[in-house]
């Protein structure tokens, strides 16, 4: 594997995760509670890390064209 694939697996698990949180956020917001407030906000501080870190990879797979 050449570094590049590797970035694109590591993308695809990033990825899945941040779905994942997306998820699990979707369905404490339903439950609704006040303990469940305090761990959304822990969660969405979570998703976006990994949005961050997505953003990195992708940034680094797309290659820069000079127009």
């Amino acid at each position: 594997m050449n570094s590049d694939e590797v970035l694109r697996v590591k993308l695809e698990v990033l990825r899945r995760e941040h779905r994942d949180l997306d998820e699990a956020i979707r369905a404490l917001e339903e439950k609704g509670g006040a303990s469940c407030q305090f761990t959304v906000k822990r969660l969405k501080k979570q998703k976006l890390g990994l949005k961050d870190r997505i953003a990195v990879i992708e940034d680094r797979l797309t290659p820069d064209i000079i127009a």
